[in-house]
């Protein structure tokens, strides 16, 4: 079975995953910031922003501080804690919590390659060794 995450988040919306993106190359943004920055990509009123900025910090991805009257917004979660999070929802929802079979739907789909799975294995032999 798939080792859980104990601090597990719902799932971040597309829009969401869009801001966050934002969040992580841009730390201690703001609202208005975050809406220049995403205006190339999709344009989005300061309240839409100001709503998602609000709801990705009670799922627990942002945290903020205030300077003077502004809200200033930093990432609580890195890229790669989220994207694990996200993998093990998947593993959970469509393996059965086995990551043994979403690897081997992966294989057997040739989604990864022979080298691919050299380079994993190499990994997680390195990985035990440094722990045990």
């Amino acid at each position: 079975m798939f080792n859980t995450f104990k601090d597990r988040r719902p799932a971040l919306t597309p829009l969401e995953q869009l801001v966050m993106d934002f969040v992580w190359s841009h730390p201690n943004c703001t609202a208005e910031s975050c809406r220049e920055g995403l205006a190339g990509q999709r344009a989005l009123k300061d309240s839409t922003i100001r709503t998602i900025l609000r709801h990705l910090e009670e799922k627990g991805y942002l945290t903020h501080f205030i300077d003077g009257r502004t809200y200033v917004y930093k990432a609580s979660a890195t890229p790669r804690n989220v994207a694990a999070q996200a993998v093990a929802q998947l593993v959970d929802r469509f393996c059965g919590g086995s990551v043994e079979e979403l690897i081997v739907g992966l294989v057997d789909s040739q989604v990864l390659e022979a080298k691919q799975l050299l380079r994993l294995a190499a990994r997680i032999a390195a990985r035990k060794e440094k722990k045990g």
